[in-house]
């Protein structure tokens, strides 16, 4: 029987007959796939294990020294046995007390060296993923994986792992005890232990899929602040507080939900292993008492039996709650385990090559390319850029402009034709040397949280001083920044660059670009939201930037599509015409000529619609 429920808003299937075996290999698979992670760590590991042997059976000392106890010391008034024992005691607990720090400082090392290492693997593997995955995932997910789902894993990994090694260790050797003192009150008790250890695993499974909900919804809650902060303008111009409070609420009450129905199982868990192991003790008083009577127990050793006997039951129901903690970290690791699977789109090839120095040709030859398989965006797009070119791209929002240039530095690969760079194609050489000699100012100019000299030395992160202040001369960017800016080259920007004007992040990108010194250039060339003269200084730090380069300027200026020495023009995946500014205006019946007529034939500049 199949049984389907809601939780958090989402539809969960549960198959007990064919999903159980499923979910039992998954958590294996995943629990050796974490223990890969601790090999290096082997012998920490090891070391840490026999240092907490020690400490639990030191700690199995005290029901032996109760039925000696009970047995001399009580019976035969015997002081000076006594005086041994406690001094006994103190020593034993003194010595556990030192290998119980050991242990615990040693696995807190490999937890935390593990943990360190899939932050560091998962970040990684995020920087080789391509701008498709990206597009795909929400930015919110993505950080959850990083922060909620890691520190869950980190819990288990550290604090967890501890309890569970130590509640094991003194389960089995407790349990080894009980044998030795009374093999036939023992066998009596372990008949129930199947029927704990069935409830905790049934119940374990519905927890493990409980956490995965409660991840989900705080992956959604997290995508819900990400967009709210970023858009956080857009959000105060239209007055939509209330509305995105709305849309967090929901999401928090997703969270609330799906944390409840974890609640209600571990709730459920905790208390029904407890009563069955107290049961158990309840039982072991009855027969305990009983053996005595009969003669074949002495009353010390029952006294030392039942301390065993709480020494079993208290792991067993600690057992069951740190079980539960472990499925939930499970959830979490296969998440995981999700994105380090998760192929690049974009790799190399096996026999890559590093791409030599290059003049800057740029060839696209019958180019076909689609986001999804049921909408073409480029289509047998052909050209060639020679070195120290502008190519000016035109064409309407949509015609596929954005999407061209981003397959130069191997964004997306390209469907069918091939894009050769001084006769290379782009798929036959590494990706790290392809986009090292590409440089992108990109429309929307994103700055990181950092100071302005940091935001430009990320063109060359080896650049000095005078190379950065040469960089920022070249782009216009040198005199606001010592002038207008209180801390000069070491003013942070703020996120994005926000405490910048738009002309100002422009020149800091350029002057980015230009600290690289690529060969080719990609311009999404956006000077119309800027005032007057943050326009000129901006395009004039631009021409500076595509001197001697080959350059590609998505062209929203009529000067840029004059002086450009090739146009291309674009619709609906196309390339319809191509030339010159003056070849191009010969042919009244083509595309470009209509746009020129229709939007910038009555003025000095023009501005095409922006998009891809």
């Amino acid at each position: 029987m199949t049984v389907r429920f809601r939780r958090a808003g989402r539809q969960y299937e549960s198959d007990p007959d064919a999903k159980a075996r499923r979910l039992n290999r998954e958590s294996l698979h995943t629990f050796r796939r974490l223990l890969r992670y601790v090999r290096p760590y082997r012998n920490q590991m090891i070391f840490s294990i026999i240092l907490l042997l020690f400490s639990t059976m030191l700690g199995l000392v005290l029901p032996l020294v109760v039925q000696n106890l009970v047995d001399v010391v009580l019976i035969d008034k015997n002081l000076m046995r006594l005086n041994q024992l406690a001094v006994g005691l103190f020593v034993v607990f003194l010595v556990q007390a030192l290998f119980s720090f050991g242990h615990r400082l040693t696995l807190a090392f490999v937890g935390e060296k593990v943990i360190a290492h899939i932050r560091v693997q998962i970040y990684t593997h995020l920087q080789s993923l391509s701008l498709k995955y990206f597009a795909d995932h929400r930015t919110g997910e993505v950080v959850s994986r990083l922060t909620n789902d890691v520190s869950q894993l980190q819990t288990a990994v550290t604090d967890n792992l501890v309890a569970l090694l130590r509640q094991a260790i003194t389960l089995i050797g407790a349990s080894a005890l009980l044998f030795w003192l009374n093999w036939r009150l023992t066998l009596i008790i372990l008949t129930g232990i199947p029927i704990i250890s069935l409830t905790m695993v049934f119940l374990g499974r519905q927890i493990r899929k409980a956490a995965k909900a409660v991840q989900d919804a705080l992956a959604e809650s997290a995508n819900v602040v990400e967009e709210t902060v970023s858009g956080i303008r857009i959000v105060k111009s239209f007055v939509r507080e209330p509305h995105e409070i709305g849309r967090f609420s929901a999401r928090v009450n997703d969270v609330y939900e799906a944390a409840m129905w974890r609640a209600k199982i571990g709730a459920v868990l905790g208390p029904t292993i407890g009563f069955m192991a107290f049961a158990s003790i309840t039982l072991t008083l009855w027969f305990g008492s009983f053996e005595v009577i009969e003669g074949r127990l002495s009353a010390g050793g029952l006294v030392a039996y039942l301390v065993y006997t709480m020494m079993v039951a208290a792991p067993i129901a600690s057992l069951a709650g740190l079980y539960a903690q472990f499925q939930s970290a499970l959830g979490a690791t296969e998440r995981l385990f999700e994105l380090l699977d998760t192929p690049p789109d974009i790799a190399d090839q096996i026999e890559a090559i590093d791409l030599p120095p290059v003049a800057g040709r740029v060839e696209f030859a019958a180019v076909d390319f689609d986001y999804t398989t049921a909408v073409s965006i480029l289509k047998q797009v052909s050209f060639v850029a020679e070195p120290g070119q502008v190519v000016a791209l035109v064409g309407p929002s949509g015609a596929g402009k954005s999407t061209l240039v981003n397959l130069i530095p191997r964004f997306y690969d390209v469907v069918n034709g091939r894009i050769l760079i001084d006769d290379h194609d782009v798929r036959d050489i590494t990706v790290k040397s392809l986009r090292q000699q590409i440089g992108i100012v990109p429309q929307e100019t994103i700055l990181f949280s950092d100071t302005v000299l940091e935001n430009i030395r990320y063109g060359n992160l080896e650049a000095t001083q005078a190379e950065i202040e040469a960089a920022a001369i070249a782009a216009n960017a040198h005199e606001f920044i010592l002038h207008d800016l209180p801390n000069g080259y070491q003013t942070m920007v703020g996120e994005r660059g926000v405490k910048l004007s738009g002309g100002q992040r422009q020149r800091v990108a350029i002057a980015r670009a230009i600290l690289k010194d690529p060969r080719i250039l990609i311009l999404d060339e956006a000077t119309s939201s800027l005032d007057s003269e943050s326009e000129s200084l901006v395009q004039e730090a631009l021409e500076r930037l595509m001197n001697g380069r080959t350059s590609f300027v998505i062209a929203h200026r009529l000067s840029t599509v004059i002086n450009a020495d090739w146009v291309l023009v674009l619709d609906q995946g196309r390339v319809v015409e191509q030339g010159t500014h003056s070849d191009l205006l010969q042919n009244p019946d083509g595309l470009y000529f209509r746009l020129y007529q229709m939007q910038f034939s009555n003025a000095g500049d023009w501005r095409l619609e922006i998009g891809d």
